[in-house]
């Protein structure tokens, strides 16, 4: 796989670089801003793009803005942003919007790096991959919708799981239950969401996400408090 990292510290971009050579991947660029990202992206033409979220100049979210944008001009392009926290302003744009694969993963959760190797072989292969915290941040910003509120708590539990990438196996594994009792819980939520149930994991994830972030006025009241 051929990628694209975009990091501002030294540290964590060779740091990054290595350990995916590492895992035999080829590193095509590591940018330390977005100035050039755009036209190395067009002359690379990478399988997967990697964006800090605080980027020069201003160090804020200069990452997340250039993730959107590539994700509208390149919508095959996976791909992932790392970030020290949940950037609520533009996090749920980015997961609901048009775009390839993609993964938001929390810098500071990364405890084990086969499992973030491996979740970085899933975003490239087309998979959406969300920290949990990401995910918890974002169903908590929604909970007082009607809708979040018809759930049961293991309707909850399941529909985390699925925001976070995972397989109707992988989610019955987790909560020790059968395939079926997951499929009847899927079912259930996408009742009660308004959903019609489907078994792309990242259409579905997007469907969930994007309805429960639907609240119209609310949204830009969020972000004209933050």
């Amino acid at each position: 796989m051929r990628i694209l990292i975009c990091e501002d510290s030294v540290l964590l971009r060779e740091g990054l670089a290595r350990l995916l050579q590492d895992a035999g991947h080829e590193i095509v660029a590591a940018l330390p801003d977005a100035s050039e990202l755009h036209e190395t992206v067009a002359e690379t033409a990478p399988d997967l793009c990697i964006l800090d979220v605080r980027l020069p100049p201003t160090f804020t979210d200069e990452g997340i803005r250039e993730a959107l944008v590539l994700r509208r001009q390149h919508p095959q392009l996976p791909v992932l942003v790392l970030s020290q926290y949940v950037e609520e302003r533009y996090a749920s744009d980015l997961i609901a919007g048009q775009g390839g694969a993609l993964g938001y993963l929390l810098k500071d959760r990364v405890a084990d790096v086969a499992e973030f190797v491996e979740s970085v072989e899933r975003i490239a292969s087309g998979a959406m991959v969300l920290d949990p915290e990401v995910v918890a941040q974002l169903l908590t910003r929604r909970n007082q919708d009607d809708r979040m509120r018809a759930l049961t708590e293991r309707e909850r539990m399941v529909l985390a799981l699925i925001a976070e990438g995972k397989s109707n196996q992988a989610i019955a594994g987790i909560l020790f239950v059968s395939e079926a009792s997951v499929e009847k819980h899927i079912t259930a939520i996408f009742q009660k969401l308004g959903l019609e149930p489907d078994e792309s994991g990242n259409r579905r994830v997007l469907a969930t996400i994007a309805h429960i972030d639907h609240t119209g006025g609310a949204a830009s009241a969020d972000r004209t408090n933050r």
